[in-house]
């Protein structure tokens, strides 16, 4: 992380999954994170949902929006900027 007032980087890779048609994932999803040049994750496999309690439950969907979270931080707002979605 930069230090408080400096913006930082993500470059975020996202493979969505491909359902088969009793829902299970014929193709699950995949995610590459890069946080100011710095891999997080590489290919890392999506299970399914983030569950407080449980196991990840797999639930078939489309196209959805983007929600960006702050997790109630208390600090002075979050703030985004240049968000760029390309569909590849």
């Amino acid at each position: 992380m930069r230090k408080p007032g400096e913006w930082n980087v993500y470059d975020i890779i996202y493979t969505a999954p491909i359902f088969n048609e009793d829902g299970t994932y014929r193709m699950a999803p995949v995610v590459t994170v890069i946080q100011n040049g710095i891999v997080l994750l590489n290919n890392f496999t999506i299970r399914g949902t983030t569950e407080y309690i449980g196991h990840p439950q797999v639930i078939p969907h489309g196209d959805g929006p983007l929600r960006l979270q702050a997790h109630g931080d208390p600090s002075a707002p979050i703030s985004f900027r240049n968000i760029w979605l390309r569909k590849m």
